[in-house]
């Protein structure tokens, strides 16, 4: 890789559209632009920048006819929209869902030949999503150096290799989660291009000895590296303050969990069914249970809600993209909760850790090693699905203050040691900037 005054990394997104995403949090692409922050992606572009690595995130979009440039306002960073190639918007019309894990899922009760041709759709459209021609031509226009995929268990990454090959362009990959695939092209073509790239980054141990087992993958070509936090600028406001904006009172002890509203991933049944144990075991305390984000399940959990008949629960149903309100949430809280199913390695726990918020948590990728020691950490880790385990783990904070600020008081300082921009930033330049083709 040749070297510049300032390097530049293109970053693309997990997932065929930037729509889909964007479009199930209810956020339009001018807010995405103008509002949006924090992250994994907003992460890695301020962490790269503090090193003076320049990132240009790539988007694939259908709802453009030709590349279009936008400024990211809070990080400066450039973001070029690329139209999606028409052969894939003929293939993805038919769609309900193209993240679906079935046929049916994707496409809907279809059966007879029409149901084999859509298998075909739906195991070919993620490959045909990238505009690979549009995307090197506009590569070359940035001078980007490497393209880093946002992961390696997708489509998008197995294009990017290949034209990484053409180009003589390293690429890269992150795990933020995925470790499966949707279509069957994936089993026999991941080996080919997981081989051929450049290296991956893994936060997660559990996740580091699948691929190596899976794919053979060598250790030089893996770098355990965090995702990256503003802990500087991200920490507790006034709790008084915080609780008089949100009409929280002062006695009341708060579980605070923010993030997207997918039931099962995120494990949100099993916080309901947690937070009833909670209430009937302390029948005389004010006890509320703060959820902050939307998702494609809010309807679902809505109903949920209605039917469970909970009190104390307090929900603001949409994406919250102010940086500042998120803090007030987290500031208004006493206790942070975490009860997914699946992660790759979630940034919103070390949010709540750098508000100085003690964290319960399941044993999902990445939780064990954002909270490693455990209490020593700031937090307490609990399996999966088990609600009786995670209200029991609540319980215990909450019944101890004493104890409940330790905790907060050592989350924060955990924050402040493995999480920061500047100590990711470094450990993500020697990695990304020392490969050479």
């Amino acid at each position: 890789m040749s070297t510049q005054a300032q390097p530049t990394i293109a970053l693309l997104h997990w997932g065929d559209l930037i729509e889909d995403f964007l479009d199930s949090i209810g956020v339009s692409f001018e807010a995405f632009c103008k509002e949006m922050t924090g992250g994994w992606l907003f992460g890695y572009i301020e962490a790269l920048k503090l090193t003076g690595v320049r990132t240009v995130l790539f988007c694939i979009s259908a709802r453009v006819t030709e590349p279009m440039r936008y400024i990211h306002k809070p990080t400066g960073a450039t973001i070029c929209v690329l139209p999606a190639p028409k052969i894939y918007q003929v293939v993805r019309r038919p769609m309900l869902n193209p993240n679906g894990w079935t046929v049916e899922d994707v496409f809907g009760d279809v059966r007879g030949v029409r149901r084999r041709l859509f298998a075909v759709f739906r195991d070919v459209a993620p490959y045909l999503a990238t505009p690979l021609v549009g995307l090197a031509r506009e590569l070359r226009r940035e001078g980007c150096q490497a393209i880093l995929c946002q992961e390696y268990e997708y489509a998008r990454f197995d294009a990017c290799v290949l034209l990484g090959q053409l180009m003589r362009l390293p690429v890269f990959a992150t795990f933020q989660g995925g470790d499966f695939q949707l279509s069957r092209l994936e089993r026999p073509l991941r080996p080919l291009t997981i081989g051929a790239c450049a290296g991956l980054i893994v936060g997660t141990q559990t996740e580091v000895q699948r691929v190596q087992s899976q794919y053979g993958v060598p250790s030089a070509k893996l770098a355990r590296i965090f995702n990256p936090m503003d802990v500087a600028n991200w920490h507790a406001m006034d709790r008084s303050e915080a609780r008089a904006e949100l009409d929280i009172p002062l006695n009341a002890q708060v579980v605070v969990y923010h993030g997207r509203i997918d039931i099962h991933r995120k494990g949100l049944d099993i916080l309901l069914d947690a937070w009833q144990q909670v209430l009937s075991e302390r029948p005389e305390r004010d006890l509320r249970l703060l959820l902050v984000g939307t998702g494609s399940d809010a309807d679902k959990l809505h109903q949920r809600l209605a039917q469970m008949d909970l009190p104390g629960v307090m929900w603001r149903d949409e994406y919250v993209r102010d940086r500042t309100l998120i803090q007030r949430y987290l500031s208004a809280a006493d206790v942070y909760t975490l009860p997914s199913r699946h992660e790759g390695f979630p940034v919103a726990p070390i949010e709540a850790m750098s508000c100085s918020l003690p964290v319960v948590a399941t044993d999902a990728p990445g939780v064990p090693e954002i909270l490693e020691g455990g209490e020593a950490s700031g937090g307490l880790v609990v399996p999966r699905g088990d609600a009786t385990a995670l209200a029991s783990a609540l319980g215990r904070i909450l019944d101890n203050e004493t104890w409940m600020r330790e905790l907060g008081q050592r989350a924060r300082c955990r924050a402040e040691l493995c999480f920061s921009l500047e100590a990711i930033g470094k450990q993500l330049r020697d990695f990304l900037i020392s490969r050479e083709v």
